[in-house]
């Protein structure tokens, strides 16, 4: 998949980090469903990182 789509999946993540726990779980009283959310949402961010910077290559390498 091209890295410009894993910046995009980013921003959506960011968006729906937003959306979720204060539009969708806001009525929910306990803490530990939007924080469940943004776990999950923190691991997926960090497996869109390593799949934007996988065609990275150092300079030296040739």
């Amino acid at each position: 998949m091209n890295p410009r789509r894993w910046i995009w999946v980013v921003w959506a993540l960011v968006l729906l980090c937003y959306v979720v726990p204060y539009g969708l779980l806001g009525q929910v009283q306990a803490w530990y469903g939007s924080f469940l959310f943004w776990c999950v949402v923190g691991v997926l961010v960090i497996v869109a990182n390593i799949m934007i910077t996988q065609g990275f290559k150092d300079e030296s390498e040739g």
